[in-house]
């Protein structure tokens, strides 16, 4: 394949490839999710990852169909890697694209779910055993040698279930032997300690080096012990190179000048003679060590390539199993057939989860062919099978927060990931709309949120909607004109779908295959801020607010103007149910 047919690969990018990796080294970096090597080559990090996501996993990339589903996308990789137990791993997460299948989910899933019971079941000290063979994998960045101790060392520890299979069956014997070999080997050269008589030649061939550079020195040195004939100079220089060199007898006699002229020539004739006779037996001898590291590599070739292999595997699956229990994830369920459903029991949004939130509450909800069979006490009836809703409430009631709670469960579930829930429900979409709320009247965007919200709804393929406040961005007449053509056209079209909204009443009649749901708000806490219970209850209008957030301010208000200001806007909305809604606080402090 040609690299300029690779999504966002231009010719200053396939030529900057070529140059650093050559084709065939790049085309297999793509093809293989390497993050690591495209960055290396020159391209920013963001935009290799971009590159590869769209190589291996460009049809799941076409199911984010709005800005708000792609960065929702992002901001679940980003929590992912915070889990990453290597730089590797941390790249392929940063690849994971939703799958294009459900085989390919559940495969996915098999793997993410095997790694996380087995690393549930392991003792603290196998697991600090494991994290300590990553971190030094890191050290050495990833290398073959890194590979093959990372595969020893989590051997050594004694984890073979789960993803840890996958070495269990490898010769550690042979695994020894090519790490010694490719600690030994750098490139075609032997590193120093590989092997004794190499080390002694090159200690040898260094000191005549050193020699050679001072041979005047040697020279008066030589003459400074009362030298004075020939013989005497040549017996003096023989004892002083085997002396200093560690050169055998043999070899300083061979090499010895025998027409020098004068004693600068000798001696510099004898150490050129021995430079050359040792730099040839220094390469010889690496030829040979060499040689023999390489059969051995060669022997244990398969068995290095399944330990690193392995070694890359296990560690992403276990950064996303590390992730899966961080939150408490599980396995979703996904709907067969034509039935399509949205569920969730006890979900948890796992932003405000991940700021240790502890207001978090977990919500229950359902869309479509669901099976939730019950719900959270005070809640009323379970939801109904409609596949669309509309969700109204409070004023910072979660709505929001439950769009984007579904948005995650979806997205992970169709990466082929576990999802923070007790139970959910799933039916794989085509097309994954996630429009947040976004306040400005704007005519440019109005236009470009419905060119980029209601395409998705026309293709034909399973669409689901999750539209927040969508008056935001228009007047609230032709707002709810516009978002009841929406929850029609998405009833029409048989999607999936929650409109959050503050204009129910303005939305009737709604299509009978739609509902209503509502959160309240209940009052305020002794610290004065809002009561708000997060579970949706089912066909039922929640209200906003307002009387709960004026309360607020009248009794914080410290300017006594600033007080009467509020307190007309306390009887605006209500003035008994502002003071009963403060006189509920302080008896609850005991005032």
């Amino acid at each position: 394949m040609r690299l300029e047919e690779y999504w966002g690969v231009g010719p200053k990018t396939r030529e900057r490839l070529v140059d650093e990796l050559g084709t065939e080294a790049a085309v297999r970096a793509i093809e293989n999710g390497d993050v690591r090597s495209l960055a290396d080559a020159g391209l920013a990090r963001g935009r290799a990852t971009r590159i590869l996501r769209r190589a291996t996993g460009g049809a799941g990339m076409d199911i984010l169909a709005t800005s708000d589903a792609r960065s929702a996308y992002k901001e679940l990789l980003d929590l992912a890697v915070e889990h990453a137990v290597t730089q590797r791993a941390a790249d392929r997460i940063r690849v994971l694209t939703p799958l294009a299948t459900r085989e390919a989910m559940d495969s996915r899933l098999d793997d993410v779910i095997a790694a996380r019971d087995a690393w549930a079941a392991l003792e603290e000290e196998e697991r600090e055993a494991v994290l300590a063979a990553y971190e030094r994998y890191d050290e050495r960045e990833g290398s073959e040698y890194a590979a093959v101790e990372a595969a020893i060392a989590l051997l050594e520890a004694g984890v073979d279930s789960g993803p840890f299979a996958a070495i269990a069956d490898l010769e550690r014997d042979r695994l020894a032997d090519a790490a010694d070999a490719l600690a030994a080997l750098d490139g075609n050269r032997v590193r120093e300690g590989a092997d004794d008589e190499l080390d002694r030649l090159r200690d040898s061939l260094g000191a005549i080096e050193d020699m050679d550079a001072n041979a005047l020195e040697l020279i008066e040195e030589l003459r400074s012990e009362g030298v004075r004939d020939v013989e005497g100079f040549r017996q003096s220089f023989e004892d002083h190179l085997l002396t200093e060199t560690g050169v055998t007898i043999d070899r300083v006699r061979d090499a010895m000048a025998t027409d020098a002229t004068d004693a600068t020539d000798f001696v510099g004739a004898t150490l050129r003679a021995l430079r050359s006779d040792l730099t040839e037996a220094v390469d010889e001898r690496e030829d040979t060590v060499a040689s023999d590291l390489e059969d051995t590599l060669d022997d244990a070739r398969d068995a290095v390539n399944q330990a690193i292999e392995a070694v890359d595997d296990i560690a992403l699956h276990l950064s996303l199993a590390r992730f899966a229990l961080e939150y408490d994830c599980t396995r979703p369920v996904f709907v067969e057939g034509d039935d399509a459903a949205v569920s969730v029991v006890n979900a948890r949004n796992l932003t405000l989860a991940a700021r240790d939130d502890e207001s978090v509450q977990p919500v229950t909800y359902g869309l479509g062919d669901h099976g939730v069979a019950s719900v959270p006490e005070g809640v009323g009836s379970v939801p109904g099978q409609q596949r669309v809703a509309v969700l109204t409430g409070a004023n910072s009631g979660g709505k929001t927060t439950l769009l984007e709670t579904l948005c995650q469960v979806v997205l992970l579930a169709t990466m082929g990931l576990p999802v923070p829930a007790d139970r959910a429900e799933v039916t794989p979409v085509d097309s994954l709309v996630f429009h947040r709320r976004h306040a400005s009247f704007n005519a440019g965007v109005l236009e470009s949120t419905l060119k980029s919200i209601v395409p998705p709804l026309s293709t034909g393929g399973r669409t689901l909607m999750l539209v927040d406040e969508f008056e935001a961005i228009t007047e609230p007449g032709s707002a709810a004109d516009l978002l009841h053509g929406l929850v029609t056209l998405s009833v029409d079209r048989e999607a999936l779908g929650v409109f959050v909204t503050h204009l129910a009443d303005d939305l009737e009649p709604l299509p009978p295959e739609a509902r209503v749901d509502g959160i309240f708000a209940e009052g305020l806490n002794p610290d004065l801020e809002l009561l708000v219970d997060y579970q949706p209850r089912f066909d039922t209008v929640g209200r906003s607010t307002p009387e709960f957030i004026v309360s607020r301010l009248v009794a914080n208000a410290d300017d006594r103007s600033e007080r009467a200001g509020f307190e007309t806007l306390a009887e605006a909305v209500g003035n008994d149910v502002v003071q009963r809604t403060l006189a509920d606080a302080r008896w609850t402090t005991g005032e």
